[in-house]
């Protein structure tokens, strides 16, 4: 069974600076049907103005994750990390006990385009601490490459939670599949451009919550990039 979640139906923030939009309740957006969806907690779509970001601020107990689109993102935290991601880069932030963070916008001229995605994890008050790797255009292009898992398997970043994300790249007659365990739900986020689904049109921030399928085929793209997350067998993140 497949639920799309338009794009058009996500709460939205404007701040000048920030332009942002909330497929899950986030900040100043309720809504009481947009909770989350098994350990998925968060998918910000953010849009901040060149030299412009979030200032340091803490969070604990959660697998935070960013995706950058276009542009480039600084990032800097308490555990001595500093970096720059770009395309093609994941990092993952693994707050646990506590860890706090800032994030800007690297460049003085052009904007940054990047998704925020929460994980909840399966353990409370872990150590923090933080994961960064590239993933080129090669490994995605026409084919579901695994970014993030429970065990770091293919050289993904490991989180702590039994959760695997994929990402990939389709364009014309590319096509890629994912074969899903008969127990497991999943969720498909279009990053950009346009993309089917088992045969349903999407479009750029459109999400899609899946249940009951076992295999997913991505067809028909047009400058596609999209994040595929294959989740636990329920319906609300809960707090470990």
């Amino acid at each position: 069974m497949l639920t799309l979640r338009k794009a058009s139906d996500r709460g939205a923030a404007n701040h000048g600076w920030l332009k942002s939009f909330h497929t899950f309740s986030f900040a100043n957006y309720r809504n009481l049907d947009e909770q989350g969806f098994s350990d998925l907690l968060v998918i910000n779509d953010d849009r901040v103005a060149a030299g412009k970001g979030f200032g340091q601020h803490p969070h604990r107990d959660m697998e935070i994750f960013s995706y950058v689109l276009d542009g480039a993102l600084e990032h800097k935290d308490t555990l001595g990390t500093g970096s720059v991601i770009r395309p093609g880069d994941v990092q993952l932030m693994s707050a646990g006990s506590g860890v706090a963070h800032s994030e800007y916008n690297h460049s003085h001229s052009q904007p940054v385009h990047f998704l925020q995605i929460w994980i909840v994890p399966d353990i409370a008050g872990a150590k923090p601490r933080y994961q960064q790797e590239h993933f080129n255009t090669q490994k995605k292009r026409g084919r579901l490459q695994l970014i993030i898992s429970p065990d770091g398997a293919d050289g993904s970043l490991h989180v702590r939670q039994d959760a695997r994300v994929y990402a990939a790249l389709i364009d014309g007659k590319e096509n890629a599949t994912l074969e899903l365990a008969a127990d497991r739900y999943a969720y498909v986020h279009v990053a950009r451009g346009s993309v089917e689904l088992n045969g349903m049109a999407l479009q750029e921030g459109d999400g899609v919550r899946v249940r009951k399928e076992q295999l997913l085929t991505l067809s028909n793209g047009r400058d596609a990039e999209v994040l595929v997350f294959d989740l636990r067998a329920q319906e609300l993140p809960q707090m470990p």
